[in-house]
């Protein structure tokens, strides 16, 4: 199997089980987090504010969570894209009873082939989706790529917890409880297995604020959050 090879059927397998547990998403993500989940993404946008971004692109949108929350920025327009149709579908479904619409618009779209031309967009974001980019360098030069010349890059995801009692206390709840929860839920135990493998795989903070340093982003800013089991990063073009 080659390289791209590899790369299309872990895209495959990761838009299938987003699509499995998607009726279930939204819930589960509050009920796990005890709602914790929303005050991040409220933080998120309390950072992105000062740059008064118009044109935003949130990428792997999911039900559009984030997307939805960024319109207390005002923005003139936000394209939410991600490769999971059933999950897209929820998020439309949300966008209209809010009446929003005309404002956010969901799409199918792949963070590795990003469907819009250079220097598009003055934000883009990723909520809880950067560690499921199959080529996680691929999908950095893609982002800075159709960002504007003054544009912002806004990271939401998911951390190791450096002290390490409360390391090893969210390690057990995530490894354990987390995966025997979501299956009682969703009926998809392997999902929540995922979210705890992907979590302990993707880059630490400093390689991670080293990694957009790499693809040419600057003025790098991190917040974490909840004593370190999440962390927002913010970096301009």
């Amino acid at each position: 199997m080659t390289a791209q090879s590899a790369i299309n059927k872990q895209k495959e397998n990761v838009a299938a089980m987003f699509n499995d547990i998607a009726v279930s998403y939204d819930f589960l993500n509050h009920f796990l987090s005890a709602n914790t989940d929303k005050l991040w993404r409220k933080k998120a946008v309390k950072m992105l504010a000062p740059h008064l971004p118009k044109i935003i692109l949130d990428v792997a949108t999911g039900t559009g969570d984030l997307a939805i929350a960024m319109q207390k920025l005002n923005p003139q327009k936000i394209i939410g894209i991600d490769i999971a149709e059933e999950m897209l579908e929820i998020g439309r479904k949300k966008i209209a009873s809010l009446g929003l619409q005309h404002k956010i618009e969901l799409k199918n779209g792949d963070a590795l082939n990003i469907p819009f031309p250079e220097s598009s967009f003055d934000a883009v974001t990723v909520a809880f989706g950067v560690r499921n980019f199959e080529d996680l360098d691929k999908g950095l030069s893609q982002i800075y790529n159709i960002l504007t010349k003054e544009g912002v890059f806004l990271i939401l995801e998911f951390s190791r917890p450096r002290n390490n009692l409360l390391g090893a206390m969210y390690k057990f709840y995530s490894g354990k409880i987390l995966p025997f929860i979501g299956k009682i839920f969703s009926k998809n135990k392997k999902a929540y297995k995922y979210l705890f493998d992907s979590v302990q795989q993707f880059p630490g903070v400093q390689e991670m604020k080293e990694n957009l340093r790499i693809h040419g982003f600057k003025e790098i800013k991190t917040k974490s959050l909840s004593f370190g089991i999440a962390t927002i990063y913010i970096a301009s073009k």
